[in-house]
């Protein structure tokens, strides 16, 4: 890419994000900052810093965020490096099986984990017919310990971003760089610390920082688990204040500079140092058959795995199929009638299709754009271009709900951007939206693949005669296909499953998504849980038959489509 290219990307760039990202913030961040008067001050901002709740929260916010990424890279790596390496049985479909949690809301799980761990759940029942408690025992398991139920909750749902890279970084990998090491008297666990933990460190540096700035912003498992001594449930009770408090808005301050520089210091330790490879192909190396125990042992790692995480959308199918489930190990009864009802529902069918709409677009936007920035990052010595990775990983730092009513602000009657009014027709906002908080998974994905790709590839075509773009389109992009691919679909299932910016700013039934129709059918009295839960196990169902769609036409199983 020739520099005027490399800046064209930046302004563009620049652009996008100063319309729909720093402008809504501003209109957010202005509350904390202006007085009754107009003026400007830093009052509030002061006694933030000075008030021990606040302090408190924004530390349990980062306690949060480490607890939850090291749980999730502590499931991921090993998952990740016995994928990549052994063969064992049952392989495909529990490769497949460790990725569910991408494929359900989120709110829709934490039904299913209350209905499991709640005071008339499934365990408390279970263990009165145990006889180890006296009948009409409950106890609250979400009180018990809140900090560590949201830390394994956050864990167990967001490994797969972890996993996904890692596995896409691991195939990256030269074979031949670990068997030199091996004849050299490298071997084992010593040879994964000193030579594959290194190599692949671009791919965990980018699944990492997805999931712990996620962990540190996050808002609705805090909600679920009643846990409000974290910065996010603060903005969040802040801004439904109708009494106009300015100390959420200057939470979101602090927020926004505490993301920047947990993510500063991290690339600082970890980010630094990529190891760029030549093409793969210099060894027969692959997956190798284990004796039967031990393959049957990462048989029996990946289950556990697998059941933990899809507990809860266990529990949302049976709450789906049932008539009654209220302080019992299992549903009274079952019927199908549930799944009928929400897909006759005149909410459901235009809710997909709005999610499948504003979804696709908004990743065909992020695939070029994260593309684009990567590359001026990793490959180009443009002045700006770590202003330009700061900025494409920033939307992970503000938490949706602050965006989404910055949107509404911006866009109201007599200012620039009235004409995107989501009153009349949310389209463009929503996706828009999407993409904004969608972008930093693309962008560190393909960042990690063109950190692992060498240069001299590109640069062996260009000696050829072949123009840059066409250089990076023709050999770079086919070979990081594995960390596109990635990052593409994690976009795309996310932003199927938005909640923040969809409940808010779709406003008419006609635009609603299916997480929106979702909250809709479960404050209807009566059966709406069950129709809720019976529409969000008609989205898994729908989201599992796309991915497993895009495998087959690979021509792979889910599990290896991260291969190159």
């Amino acid at each position: 890419m020739s520099r005027t290219s490399a800046r064209l990307v930046f302004l563009l760039s620049a652009a996008f994000f100063g319309a729909f990202f720093l402008w809504p913030v501003l209109q957010i961040l202005r509350g904390g900052f202006i007085d009754a008067d107009g003026r400007l001050t830093f009052a509030f901002l002061r006694t933030l810093l000075t008030d021990p709740t606040y302090l408190g929260a924004l530390r349990n916010s980062l306690l949060l965020a480490c607890a939850g990424t090291a749980i999730a890279v502590a499931i991921a790596l090993p998952l990740a490096y016995i994928s990549d390496r052994f063969l064992f049985p049952l392989k495909g479909f529990l490769n497949s099986a460790v990725l569910v949690p991408m494929i359900l809301p989120p709110f829709v799980g934490a039904i299913g984990i209350k209905q499991i761990f709640g005071q008339y759940g499934a365990v408390n029942a279970l263990i009165v017919a145990l006889g180890l408690r006296p009948h009409g025992w409950t106890f609250d398991w979400f009180a018990a310990n809140q900090f560590w139920g949201v830390a394994v909750v956050e864990g167990l749902s967001l490994y797969p971003i972890i996993y996904l890279n890692a596995v896409a970084a691991l195939a990256n990998i030269d074979p031949a760089m670990e068997e030199a090491a091996q004849n050299l008297g490298c071997t084992g666990l010593r040879r994964f610390w000193k030579i594959t933990l290194p190599l692949i460190q671009p791919g965990l540096f980018a699944g990492g920082t997805i999931v712990f700035i996620w962990v540190f912003t996050e808002l609705g498992t805090p909600l679920v688990f009643d846990y409000a001594q974290v910065t996010s449930v603060q903005i969040f009770y802040g801004l439904k204040d109708i009494g106009g408090n300015p100390f959420p808005y200057a939470l979101v301050a602090v927020m926004l500079v505490s993301s920047i520089l947990l993510y500063a210091v991290g690339k600082g330790i970890f980010g630094r140092q990529g190891y760029a490879m030549m093409a793969k192909a210099t060894s027969a190396a692959g997956a190798k058959a284990l004796p039967r125990g031990q393959a049957w042992l990462c048989t029996a790692i990946f289950c556990s795995v697998a059941f933990i995480a899809i507990l809860p959308h266990l529990a949302v199918v049976l709450i789906a199929s049932s008539r009654d489930w209220y302080a019992s190990v299992l549903p009274s009864g079952f019927t199908l009638g549930n799944y009928r009802a929400a897909l006759g529902h005149e909410l459901t069918v235009p809710a997909i299709a709005n999610s499948l709409k504003f979804a696709s677009i908004s990743t065909v936007v992020d695939v070029f754009l994260g593309v684009a920035i990567a590359y001026v990052v990793v490959r180009t010595r443009l002045a700006g271009r770590h202003v330009l990775d700061f900025m494409s990983m920033l939307p992970l730092a503000v938490p949706g709900i602050v965006l989404a009513f910055g949107y509404l602000a911006m866009s109201q009657e007599g200012r620039f951007f009235s004409f995107l009014n989501p009153v009349r027709n949310p389209t463009v906002l929503l996706i828009v939206a999407y993409s904004i908080r969608r972008l930093p998974y693309v962008v560190r994905s393909a960042a990690a693949g063109f950190q692992q790709s060498s240069v001299t590839l590109e640069e062996a075509a260009e000696n050829l005669g072949c123009p840059p773009l066409r250089a990076m389109i023709k050999v770079t992009l086919p070979l990081i296909a594995a960390n596109l691919m990635a990052g593409a679909l994690l976009a795309f299932a996310f932003a199927m499953l938005e909640v923040s910016d969809s409940i808010i700013l779709a406003q008419k039934m006609v635009y609603f998504p299916i997480t929106k129709a979702i909250l809709e059918l479960f404050q209807l009295l009566g059966d709406g849980k069950f129709l809720a839960c019976a529409l969000g196990v008609w989205a898994m169902v729908f989201l599992g038959t796309m991915v497993a769609g895009i495998s087959l036409l690979l021509g792979k199983r889910l599990g290896a489509i991260f291969r190159v």
